[in-house]
């Protein structure tokens, strides 16, 4: 048994979660592994398969409950006349190898007598398309999804006009038996499923000929979605109550709408902050100048000092993404542009301006010549 997975320490959480942070870890980790995040990622499609197995096992009650009882027997170390000894379980390989037998055959110990049983419907993970400004900005859109709703026709009872059917005899309309069962560590007693009515509590005596008694409808649906500002690909909405319906007379599950942002022409995203690249003449980068940016409410000017070399890179508190949380920054870098075709009056102006220019104006170009000329002899520098 040592060497099984510890679902609790995959979801990173406590023996003693409760079913609301059992539910809220595995949703941030499946975002955080999911594969469309890590295309071609063995290792985080391993992770992303650990945690809905974990998750298969722990959002379940009755399997919850066969697993924190198989983990205790883990823990609780050899016991005197252990596997192959006198008294012991010869054959079965230890406590882990007898409870994977019980558990198999019984499909997982059920819960106690009296526990309340979820009977919500499921959730429905949905995904959104968001352009980068949309994201960035917010905005409603409709959205579009299939969904299960319970039958008009039968009021999701599933029996015709909502009324052909009887309460179950075995269960008594609890949808629940007790299931006594001897092992080798006694009688042990648990609720399962009461297989006449499949857990619904009534059995239906003539099926409702809309949902074929099943109690339910595909139905496509259309609702709007206000987006707001800041989302990314990691960001998620949870729309109460728009999920699955239950088959087993509980709320309906939850809409979960995953948003997936389509990339930018010219902008880069981390977080709050944006990131440009914003080509300049060559002559802005030297004589310095005023130059248009962009942003994602506007185009403002910006003022570029005289000097500027390529790859500078200005930051602007409060340009960039503007959310709930705070406002990012937009970061500047500036890439000079050389002329590669120039007319024949450009390049004569060129020429003029070179012939006209005298590097050892320049602080750092003057100590660089008089170092060299110092040592060498040779002055680095000199007018055309």
């Amino acid at each position: 048994m040592a060497d099984k997975k510890n679902y609790y320490e995959i979801l990173g959480l406590s023996k003693n979660a409760s079913a609301d942070e059992i539910k809220a870890a595995y949703k941030k980790l499946v975002k955080q592994y999911h594969p469309d995040l890590h295309p071609g990622d063995a290792a985080a499609a391993e992770k992303f398969k650990e945690v809905n197995e974990a998750n298969e096992v722990l959002s379940d009650p009755e399997r919850k409950q066969a697993y924190d009882m198989e983990l205790n027997f883990r823990g609780a170390g050899p016991r005197p006349g252990g596997p192959g000894g006198p008294g012991g379980f010869g054959g079965f390989g230890g406590f882990g190898d007898i409870f994977n037998d019980i558990f198999s055959g019984m499909g997982g110990m059920g819960d106690a007598p009296g526990a309340p049983k979820d009977n919500s419907g499921d959730d429905i993970q949905a995904e959104m398309s968001l352009s980068f400004m949309e994201a960035a900005r917010g905005c409603s859109k409709e959205f579009s999804y299939t969904r299960n709703e319970p039958c008009a026709a039968c009021r999701g009872t599933g029996a015709r006009g909502g009324t052909a059917f009887k309460t179950c005899l075995k269960c008594a309309g609890k949808g629940q038996i007790r299931i006594t069962q001897d092992t080798m560590f006694g009688r042990t007693v648990r609720m399962g499923i009461c297989p006449d009515c499949n857990g619904k509590g009534k059995v239906i005596l003539d099926k409702c000929p809309d949902c074929k008694g099943r109690g339910i409808n595909r139905k496509e649906m259309k609702i709007s979605v206000t987006v707001p500002a800041g989302v990314d690909n990691t960001s998620y909405l949870k729309k109460r109550g728009l999920g699955q319906a239950s088959t087993q007379g509980g709320p309906p599950g939850d809409l979960i709408v995953n948003f997936k942002v389509a990339p930018h022409r010219l902008f880069t995203r981390k977080n709050m902050d944006l990131y440009l690249d914003l080509p300049i003449p060559y002559a802005t980068a030297a004589l310095g100048g005023v130059v248009k940016v962009p942003d994602i409410e506007n185009v403002f000017e910006y003022t570029i000092p005289e000097g500027t070399q390529s790859g500078t890179v200005f930051t602007l508190h409060g340009k960039g993404i503007k959310s709930r949380n705070g406002t990012g920054s937009l970061f500047l870098r500036v890439i000079v542009e050389v002329p590669t075709k120039l007319s024949r009056d450009q390049r004569k102006e060129m020429e003029n301006a070179v012939k006209n220019f005298d590097i050892r104006q320049y602080d750092k170009a003057k100590k660089f010549s008089d170092a060299m000329d110092a040592l060498y002899n040779v002055t680095p520098y000199s007018k055309k």
